[in-house]
Formats: structure tokens, C-alpha cells, sequence
């Protein structure tokens, strides 16, 4: 096993197809089988199922997938520490859909501009999932709500993780245009909620607010995008509760009423001890942010 065999691996599983991974790689597709079928002979698995010329991950490669992707950052990772940042290395930044439509821009402009030989990958999704990714060591570092689940930040701890408090997120219930008499959260009739999957923090936030535990009157419509849940409000559908930065972005329609729901911090969290040069460089482009 080698990072060449890893690389070839990872691009079939992207791809499950012989012939399109190798176009990619710019190898044979004879050369791609053979060092398919040699990483399998050294695992001792079959890691693809094969049905005619269609290709899918068998159990066995699920498994190794995730590991796979982990040797290859942790070589990377190696080669930017030990150059001493001359490689650029790469940095693998999660974040919440709302942290990277309204804060990230300008901090990632920033960052490919003072170094442009610095691969950054950024992957969205709800808080949870990102605060698992960071703990494995799929992503370097995330941008998150903490979840409620979380009395402070200091429990971070447990979990190996250290974490930096950088925005104050002011949040706000949206309702749809026929709900503009309400002033109050009880006040509400429609009885839907917009919202990202489980594992979102904001989710919980407005689930607790609406009084949600337990009521077999609400439903939860989930959505992918902030685009997709102000729709589903304006078209009167549901209500939802999003950052006052992000409503902000949306063209949400002038009759949508909003209410106060608190308040939400933003943190970088990290795994203790993480401190390459690519991660240090993002900390400094948020030294203007820090509270």
C-alpha cells in the first residue's frame, strides 16, 4: 500500500468507473484495474462490487474509504509541516451553510490571496456532523453553532477539541406572510417547520422555541439550502429561524415577518494540538474578527 494506490483508490470510489477514473488520473484504465486489484490482494477484501462494468464500494471499501482519505491529508499534512509551509498544504475547513454564505467570503479571499499555494477545501453541513468530522480527523477544522447538548464551550474538552468564539449570531423566527399579525412566539398558527437536518444547532434552537418536543401537530420540512427554506416560507408553507446575517443575503419577500429568537455564538473549534502552518495562517485572517 502506497499514497499512489490510495490516490487511485479514492478516484475510482469518486467516480465507480474504470474508465472515468482514469481519464482523471491520466493513466490507462488496464494500469487503474491492476493497482486496484493489488491494493485488494494486500487488504485481503474485495473492495468494489463488480456487476457487469458498473462498479460500486462493497462493504469493505465504505471502511477503508474513510481511512484512506485520512493516510493521504495525514501525508499532506506531514510534507506542509515539515517544509515548514513552503508546500502549501492543505486545509480542510467545515462550516455551517449560514457561516459560509455571510462570514466566510471575505475571510477566505483573504486567506487565497496572502497565500495562493494553500489548497482550501470547505465542506457545509449542520453542526453536529461537522463537530464529528473535526474529532475524526476528516476535517482540520469547522466553523459551528455548539449544540445545545453542550453546556459551554469547555466541554469541548472531553472530545480533544479547542474552540474560538467569533461571531455573535442574532436570530430570527420567519414567518409567512399570513402570520404578520403575530408579535409573539405562541401567537403562531402555521404548525411547519423549514429547517436544515438533525444535527443542525439552529434547528434544535427553533424546536425548543416552538415548543416542538413531544407535539404531534408539528412537521419538519427538511431543506439543503437557505434559499430552498426562505421559499418554503414565502410560500407560505412553513416558518423558519435563520441568523439575521443571512436574511441579509435572501431576497425573503417584504410581507414575511420576522420575530426575535435569541442569540446564537459562532466558534472555530479544532483538534487540541493542531497548529500547521495552513491552520495558523487562517487564524491570523481571523485576528480582525476575533470579539
Amino acid at each position: 500500500m502506497d499514497s499512489e494506490s490510495l490516490r487511485i483508490f479514492c478516484t475510482v470510489a469518486s467516480e465507480l468507473s474504470i474508465t472515468h477514473a482514469a481519464n482523471r488520473l491520466g493513466r490507462a484504465p488496464s494500469n487503474v484495474t491492476t493497482r486496484i486489484q493489488q491494493l485488494e490482494a494486500d487488504l485481503g477484501a474485495d473492495l468494489f462490487v463488480r456487476i457487469g462494468k458498473r462498479l460500486s464500494l462493497s462493504a469493505a471499501g465504505e471502511d477503508f474509504l474513510g481511512y484512506a482519505k485520512r493516510m493521504m491529508a495525514l501525508e499532506d499534512e506531514a510534507r506542509h509541516v515539515v517544509s515548514g509551509g513552503v508546500n502549501g498544504g492543505t486545509l480542510r475547513i467545515g462550516s455551517m451553510e449560514s457561516t459560509a454564505a455571510s462570514r466566510l467570503p471575505s475571510v477566505l479571499a483573504g486567506y487565497h490571496a496572502g497565500f495562493p499555494e494553500t489548497r482550501l477545501e470547505l465542506t457545509t453541513g449542520p453542526s453536529r456532523p461537522l463537530l464529528e468530522k473535526v474529532r475524526a480527523g476528516q476535517l482540520d477544522c469547522a466553523f459551528i453553532a455548539l449544540p445545545q447538548s453542550f453546556e459551554n464551550a469547555s466541554a469541548l474538552d472531553d472530545l480533544g477539541l479547542t474552540s474560538l468564539t467569533l461571531w455573535c449570531e442574532d436570530l430570527r423566527l420567519l414567518l409567512p406572510a399570513h402570520e404578520s399579525s403575530c408579535d409573539q412566539v405562541a401567537d403562531i398558527q402555521t404548525r411547519s417547520l423549514a429547517a436544515f437536518p438533525q444535527g443542525c444547532t439552529y434547528r434544535s434552537i427553533a424546536e425548543h422555541l416552538l415548543g416542538m418536543a413531544g407535539s404531534t401537530s408539528w412537521k419538519v420540512q427538511e431543506m439543503a439550502s437557505y434559499h430552498a427554506i426562505t421559499a418554503c416560507v414565502a410560500a407560505g408553507a412553513s416558518v423558519a429561524l435563520l441568523p439575521e446575517s443571512v436574511l441579509k443575503l435572501t431576497s425573503t419577500p417584504s410581507d414575511c415577518k420576522t420575530l426575535p429568537a435569541g442569540h446564537a455564538d459562532t466558534l472555530l473549534v479544532w483538534r487540541e494540538g493542531y497548529n500547521v502552518p495552513a491552520f495558523q495562517h487562517l487564524m491570523q485572517q481571523l485576528d480582525g474578527v476575533r470579539p
